[in-house]
This record gives structure tokens, sequence and C-alpha cells, in this order.
């Protein structure tokens, strides 16, 4: 088997909800995508997304992606797209760096190896672990009873687990954070996420100040050495997002005792090779585990759906369903969620059936 052709699209896909907030006025009205077909010399074709949320979250932008992806696919052309671990050295041989222009291309050759298969990507991912996993919703940056009135929406539709903004000014959001959790039932799960956005001196005024709020504190800071100077005096579990890079970074983390928890983003690891790999070894060490993405509609939902099911459940954290997220539509099916709890769709590889009328006109093709 051969990669004969490849494609590429832009996808703009606006928030259901208006823009999406966090701290320090960062703002974005939507997800940016690129989607990716390659198909292959029989016929299979295979798909893969990658949108980063803004230019503010991660290192990556949506530029960056439209003029990366020409660059790197003409490589690829007549290689194995089952060659999974050679087709991602392959991509860093011809292309160094800027691992988020080569994730969609990396989940677009997974899912057409499943395909070829004829097995659900969450085989290939080590096998199914359960049925659903459980889900997230985010309280968005904004004022103290914007803030407690979304978390009492998002609870009254089923929902048990909150991941609230947090980064700001500290004494704001200490107000923010305890007016949530007085918002909601005993027992919903909070955590509370800073983005990085605070320097530890903030970080530890907050932690000291929210001693009686159960919540778990995530990446409060920018570097492991920040956040390690906040984990030495906090009484709460630390979950590290942005910290997370890269294997190396994901074992430095380990070897200081950085973190309880890891969250994984498919393209800020370059693709579901690396996140695979990352995920499997910081299970065996001890990590608790939330794969997901910077962003996308059913596509990259799908990957995120397959891996947290792939995921044991005593060391999944929780997922998100971003398809949900979005106004526009990409496939005819879609990753279901029952109440607070997502499965994977049916079917070979993603499991979802692109609609490519409901991409529009490719702005790369190649063979």
């Amino acid at each position: 088997m051969k990669i004969k052709s490849i494609k590429a699209y832009h996808v703009v896909q606006p928030f259901v909800d208006g823009p999406y907030r966090m701290s320090k006025g960062r703002v974005a009205d939507c997800f940016d995508a690129v989607i990716v077909a390659i198909t292959s010399d029989n016929g299979v074709t295979g798909w893969g997304e990658m949108a980063p949320l803004g230019n503010f979250y991660s290192a990556a932008f949506p530029s960056g992606t439209r003029a990366g992806v020409p660059e790197i696919a003409p490589h690829l052309i007549g290689h194995d797209p089952r060659g999974l671990a050679g087709i991602g050295r392959l991509m860093d041989t011809v292309f160094k760096g800027h691992p988020y222009i080569k994730a969609a291309l990396d989940m677009a050759c997974w899912d057409l190896a499943a395909r070829a298969a004829d097995v659900p990507l969450v085989t290939m991912l080590g096998g199914r672990e359960s049925e659903t996993a459980e889900l997230y919703r985010v309280v968005t940056h904004g004022t103290v009873d914007q803030m407690a009135a979304l978390a009492k929406r998002i609870v009254a539709e089923g929902y048990r687990r909150l991941q609230v903004k947090v980064g700001g000014n500290v004494r704001d959001d200490i107000e923010r954070v305890t007016a949530v959790a007085s918002a909601v039932p005993k027992g919903t799960v909070i955590f509370c996420d800073a983005n990085a956005g605070w320097t530890p001196y903030q970080a530890r005024q907050f932690a000291d100040a929210t001693r009686g709020i159960d919540y778990t504190f995530e990446q409060p800071c920018t570097t492991i050495e920040e956040n390690m100077s906040v984990r030495r005096m906090l009484d709460k579990p630390m979950v590290l997002d942005e910290s997370v890079t890269s294997l190396q970074e994901m074992l430095e983390i380990h070897r200081r005792g950085a973190a309880d928890g890891l969250t994984l983003k498919i393209s800020r690891l370059g693709g579901v090779t690396q996140t695979r790999l990352i995920r499997d070894v910081a299970v065996d060490l001890g990590f608790m585990i939330t794969v997901e993405d910077t962003g996308g509609a059913e596509i990259d939902t799908a990957a995120m759906a397959h891996f947290s099911l792939s995921t044991p459940e005593e060391r999944r954290l929780h997922a998100i369903a971003f398809h949900e997220w979005v106004t526009v539509r990409t496939a005819s099916n879609k990753p279901p969620v029952t109440g607070s709890r997502m499965g994977i769709p049916d079917g070979a590889g993603l499991g979802i059936d692109v609609v490519p009328d409901l991409l529009g006109k490719p702005f790369f093709e190649i063979g």
C-alpha cells in the first residue's frame, strides 16, 4: 500500500456559545482548522485534523499549518501509510520542528491504516477499556456572576466535572472560584486551570486563599520549575498541560515529581504517534491522563475519544467533546454523546464518515 494523493482543507469553525475567553484578555471566536485527507493506491482514505485555539494558547498558529502542510505532503507520496513510525521520522527529516503542522498528516495515516485493517482506531491504540468516557465542560473567564451562572447551567445539564478558567487577577479569581464552588452541588469535580498565566508568587497566593475548596490545580505557571515551586506547598493534586511538549518533558515532570496528572494535546505533540507513546509511558509511570487537543470538530474529537477509551479507566481523568462547541459539521456522523459521557462511532479507523462537500475546496492537493 502506498500514499497516492493528499488533500488539505481550511475550515473555520465558529463557537456555538460565542467567544472563548481566558485570562489576560485572551479570546478566540472559532477553531481555525486544517483537515487533511490521505488516500492510498487501493482507494482507502484516512482523515486528520488540527485546530489551534487562537494564536495565544499553544505554540501553533493557523496560517503556519496552512503554509507547512504543502511543504511536507509531497515527501509522503509513495510511502506506506501503515509505516507510522517511519512516516513520523520522514516528516521530522524533511521539516524540522513545528510538530503541530505534522499532527493532521500523522492522524490521517493512523486513520487510513486502521481502515485498511478494518479495525477501529481504539484497537490500534491498545484496545478498548470502557464503552464511554466522562466529559467535562469549561467555565470560561468572566465576571463572578457570569461564571457562577454558567457553572450552574452546566451542572443542570447533567455534567459533574468543571474546568474553571483562572490565571488573571488573583483576588478576582479567588472570588470567581469561590462563587463557582458555592453554586454547584458538593462533589462536583473542579479543575482550576490558569493556562500558565501566573507567577509562582501569584499561584501560591491563590492556593493559600482557596484551601477550603476541593479542586485540582492545572498548569498555574509556565515552566516545570515554577510549577514545582508551587507544588511544594500545595495540598491539592496538580495537573500539567502546557508543560508536556515531548516525551523528554514528560519524563522530566516525572523525575521531579512535578505533577499527579497530565493533559496530552495531540497537535502539541505532533500527532497520534507521539501521543500514544507518551500516553503509554505516562500510564506505566502512574500519572492520571487526559488526552485531548487544542480544538477541532468531528475528526479531531473522534481521535480524542479513541484515545480516551484506550486509556485504562483507573488512569483516565476525563474527556471533552469539541464537536459540540462549533456550529459547522464536517461528517455525517460524530462521536456519540449521551448525557455527560462520550463514546466512539461504529466503524473502522476513526469511525466517522467525513463529507468532503462540507469542507469546501481544498487549498492544497497533490497526486
